[in-house]
């Protein structure tokens, strides 16, 4: 071990949404000279216009800061994090790549259920956490009530619990003092060179450039390396430190953080989780990542087909920017070619379409957003063209079988966390119950608050249930979820006719038992929105084979005999009597146009 890395503190910050993790960082820049005060300015590691519009973090920042104490000067490593749930795999890279944490909780709100399932991850990797209580300045603080509940919580001293506010800066310099204190130094594992790839980006002039913490030799420009999982060659074209912004140095030795230029240039060469090792004497690959599994798919297809080259090139800049994002080629009968995309979440998937329309100039029709479903088929066949039996992945609404084409139908279930203040506590179960979930024992905590399990169908995630959980609660109520497995589904296909002609972007897949609501719901609101057209158009909600919903467009009404003076009645019949024969053979044979901005309104969600 290099005696430079005993004065190395690499760490990150855990914290739920608008903990103030953000500002608390900006303190921490500022105090130890990182960004010089009149430079400084809010939210300084959220690079992206997007997180300060939001106030969000969405891609984590790491940053170097020299901070001198007892006389001597030690680097701290920070690797700023996301707090919404979607990006909760941002998280759990980071948190491989420190050796603690600082757990970060509002004073006015207390520990949230996002909070806990990110503090399990980092006990689970051997972190040393500092509990921190922020916001402190808060006229509205509980500080000493949130510091028992940390303290609880870890099962630490009260004295353990440290307090801050990132807004004045009170208790950040002895936060950067303890943090020196309680956290390791970086130790080298003896196996050789090899660097963990916790992120990485895209430049145009210098290909891929990796994110990466030395856990072992050194790394130094003109090094011949290669990738441990995919066995890939490349030679270094420049290693240095992020401080903000790229330093390049002479080496990254073990237990730095830093970044490596690679000069490579084609997509999937460098994976999130890999170990970079040296060619000539590789050495095995650190333990990997899960790579992030997609949880909502969505279809995009360009406004225009002239646009599906550039959706395309859209598509794959952005896959070199957020490797987190799926996709592939598809091709629908009414909206032309597109892509299936799979992503982490809702909000995941409202980024990366405001990232193409803002970075890229993109403008798309997105189809229903779903989950991923499992089929198996009725005796007779596959729908999916394997074997008869052989289950198969449905990933859009519109490619789900119709009703009798298949045996059984597994779904993703969820199991959620829940906090909320104990006066919602039965609004926020009754919301669970109508979203099909399975209520857990409750616990009691500080503050009249009460915490609680529940497994629920993915699917019911989707509708809204985070909203609502918002709407009911006041906001005061937080939940986090996990993935844990599959369960069998009593789901239908839900199409929408126009002009008996079914549209399959406004496809969903619904719970049998509420099929009929669902039905009457999407029928009632493309009626709303849906201009008229030349002819009577008829409107429809279809599940298994049935009608469920129905509603008529009225023609869009033209004065025929606008032109005629007089009372001359006759022509008048004459000229009503030709219109009516032109709008049934319109009818007939016409096809109604369903302009962009109506798919849109129909794919967002009611307010």
């Amino acid at each position: 071990m290099s005696s430079e890395s005993k004065h190395i503190r690499n760490f990150s910050i855990i914290a739920h949404i608008d903990h103030g993790k953000s500002t608390l960082a900006d303190r921490m820049l500022e105090l130890t000279g990182t960004i010089e005060k009149r430079k400084m300015r809010d939210q300084a590691l959220d690079t992206m216009d997007l997180e300060r519009e939001r106030g969000i973090t969405i891609k984590m920042t790491p940053v170097r800061m020299d901070y001198t104490h007892g006389g001597v000067q030690y680097v701290l490593n920070l690797i700023d994090t996301p707090g919404h749930i979607d990006f909760a795999y941002e998280v759990s890279r980071a948190l491989k790549a420190v050796d603690g944490a600082i757990l970060l909780v509002d004073a006015t709100q207390g520990v949230q259920a996002q909070t806990l399932s990110v503090l399990e991850t980092a006990r689970g990797l051997g972190l040393m956490i500092i509990p921190v209580v922020s916001k402190i300045d808060s006229p509205l603080a509980r500080k000493d009530e949130v510091r028992d509940e940390l303290a609880r919580l870890l099962a630490v001293d009260k004295a353990d619990v440290l307090f801050v506010s990132g807004r004045t800066g009170e208790g950040v310099e002895m936060l950067l003092e303890e943090l020196i204190r309680r956290i390791p130094d970086p130790k080298e594992d003896g196996e050789g060179t090899r660097a963990l790839v916790f992120d990485f980006k895209y430049s145009t002039h210098r290909g891929i450039v990796l994110y990466v913490r030395v856990f072992g030799g050194t790394l130094e420009e003109k090094g011949d390396m290669q990738f441990a999982a995919t066995g890939m060659r490349f030679k270094v074209l420049e290693v240095g430190t992020l401080g903000p912004g790229e330093k390049p140095a002479s080496a990254l030795r073990s237990g730095e953080i830093g970044y490596v230029v690679t000069g490579i240039k084609e997509a999937g060469r460098a994976v999130v989780g890999d170990t970079v090792t040296t060619f000539l004497n590789p050495v095995p690959a650190l333990p990997g990542y899960k790579n992030p599994q997609a949880v909502v798919w969505a279809s995009l297809f360009p406004e225009s087909q002239d646009d599906f080259s550039g959706l395309k090139l859209a598509l794959e800049a952005l896959k070199l920017l957020d490797p987190s994002l799926t996709f592939e080629e598809e091709l629908s009968p009414v909206l032309g070619r597109g892509f299936r995309a799979g992503f982490l979440g809702m909000l995941h998937l409202e980024i990366v379409l405001e990232r193409m329309k803002r970075e890229f100039g993109a403008h798309l029709l997105v189809a229903s957003p779903s989950i991923v479903y499992e089929v198996v088929p009725a005796q007779g066949g596959s729908a999916s063209g394997g074997k008869e039996g052989e289950r198969y992945l449905v990933y859009s609404p519109a490619e789900f079988p119709e009703h009798g084409a298949y045996k059984e139908v597994y779904e993703p279930v969820v199991r959620a966390h829940i906090i909320t203040p104990t006066e919602y506590m039965g609004a926020v179960i009754q919301s669970l119950y109508r979203h099909e979930a399975e209520v857990g024992e409750s616990e009691n905590w500080s503050g009249n608050r009460v915490s609680f399990k529940a497994k629920l169908p993915l699917r019911e995630l989707m509708r809204g249930f985070f909203d609502e959980l918002k709407n009911i609660s006041s906001g005061y109520a937080s939940f986090s979820y996990e993935i844990i497995g599959s369960q069998k589904a009593d789901v239908v296909r839900l199409d929408i006719l126009v002009a008996d002609e079914r549209i399959p972007a406004f496809s969903q897949v619904v719970a049998r038992a509420s099929v009929y609501d669902e039905a009457k719901r999407a029928v009632e609101r493309l009626h709303a929105v849906l201009p008229r057209q030349l002819f009577v158009a008829k409107i429809q909600g279809v599940a298994q084979g049935r009608i469920l919903s129905s509603k008529t467009l009225p023609a869009l009404k033209k004065d025929v005999t606008g032109y005629l003076y007089g009372g001359d009645i006759t022509r008048k019949r004459k000229l009503w009597e030709k219109q009516k024969r032109g709008k049934k053979k319109l009818k007939e044979l016409g096809r109604v146009e369903i302009p962009h901005e109506v798919f849109l309104k129909m794919l967002r969600r009611e307010d």
